[in-house]
């Protein structure tokens, strides 16, 4: 790949999916007459995501952020409650629990996987705590058999922010299925992408016909279409949480060709792995960690530099060669809203630090092998002439 002129070579950091199928779903949707949220391709999306990962029933939502905010909802979350969750997250898994009145209590993670630290997580429980919120970072799974255990004792909801956990396992369950409900983005960054949008995924049946009602502005709609009263009326709280039936026929157009994407995103992961080992083997990086009995889903390829200096070097360097590389959440409780909305608990041991060396590389549907090698190329360059790591 020439550099001579980096405007024509760009390798972006994120290019969203697009398989061909997307465009002639939506002329369908529209010529159907059917544009609004619940019609044809919303129940595809549903059905496809309920025989996928195994779960009672999935509600196709506006956002990944929204589908986090009907959980809170459904928990009965309020004034005063506290909800443990990481530091290193995006806004979202708190914002979803603060509209609610409820304090974030951030806890440390893990150094190898970046997720929650399941060991530091019953020292943050107190009189106030309602629910725990594991955050599947990369698409790798938490700790989940320590963190439902934890709940099961304390009588606490798990909430799992599977954002980028579509198509990734812990030991054998689909992420998003395990907790008492999961959520799903599909936004232009994720694996599979409507533009916005996302997913709930709830555990038990009983908590069904509430979730339709706060995804349907508090009406009890859903029951009247499918017949089972003769007119619906406003029940309860809610909000429109529906996505649009033009993004919903996006999204199904991929979801359809999901294990194209997987393996496509798979050889990426893969090649990048096998060409930066001996990087890491010098100790002059860091590459993923993926934990026994977790299955990812390629979602992203991060490494770690020895410090954040080293970090802004790189992604300058990567960018000057026509590369784009980026680095990801600022931990939040070091944020303005953070510090007004919740509490660090316990001692940050690895939260800043991890998140000061973490960078990533591009990663996407179509990525092509010689881009990879490309970007391989370019990543052994830079660092071929910095220290090893100690």
């Amino acid at each position: 790949m020439s550099n001579n002129n980096i405007s024509d070579s760009f390798i972006s950091f994120n290019v969203p999916p697009y398989v061909g199928g997307e465009l002639e779903n939506i002329k369908d949707a529209v010529l159907k007459h059917k544009i609004c949220g619940d019609g044809e391709y919303t129940k595809k999306c549903n059905k496809w995501l309920e025989e996928k990962t195994n779960t009672s029933k999935a509600l196709l939502t506006t956002s990944c952020t929204h589908a986090t905010e009907m959980a809170a909802l459904l928990c009965n979350i309020k004034p005063g409650d506290e909800v443990i969750m990481p530091s290193y997250t995006f806004v979202s898994t708190a914002d979803a629990f603060v509209l609610r009145g409820a304090k974030a209590v951030f806890v440390d993670i893990r150094p190898d996987t970046m997720n929650i630290d399941e060991k530091v997580i019953e020292a943050a429980i107190t009189e106030k705590t309602k629910a725990i919120v594991p955050v599947h970072y990369a698409g790798v799974s938490c700790e989940m058999d320590t963190i439902m255990d934890i709940a099961n004792r304390h009588n606490l909801y798990v909430v799992e922010d599977a954002a980028q956990g579509i198509m990734s396992s812990y030991k054998g369950k689909a992420l998003g299925t395990i907790g008492d409900y999961g959520c799903f983005s599909f936004h232009e960054t994720k694996n599979y992408s409507m533009g916005e949008g996302g997913a709930l995924l709830i555990k038990d049946p009983k908590n069904l016909e509430m979730a339709e009602i706060i995804r349907e502005k508090g009406t009890n709609r859903s029951k009247f279409f499918r017949g089972q009263i003769d007119k619906y009326t406003w029940v309860e709280a809610g909000s429109s949480y529906l996505p649009s039936e033009l993004n919903a026929a996006y999204l199904y157009a991929q979801l359809e060709k999901a294990d194209v994407i997987y393996n496509d995103r798979m050889n990426s992961w893969n090649h990048y792995y096998k060409e930066l080992s001996p990087l890491a083997k010098q100790g002059r990086i860091e590459l993923p960690i993926v934990p026994e009995g977790c299955v990812h889903n390629a979602h992203m390829f991060y490494i770690k530099t020895k410090d954040i200096n080293e970090r802004t070097e790189f992604i300058s360097f990567m960018k000057s060669q026509g590369i784009g590389c980026v680095f990801h959440y600022i931990p939040l409780h070091n944020a303005p809203a953070g510090q007004k909305y919740g509490r660090f608990n316990g001692e940050d041991k690895f939260t800043t630090k991890e998140s000061e060396r973490l960078v990533r590389l591009p990663m996407f549907y179509g990525l092509t092998d010689e881009q990879l090698s490309y970007i391989c190329e370019k990543v052994k360059e830079f660092f071929s002439k910095h220290s090893i790591m100690t």
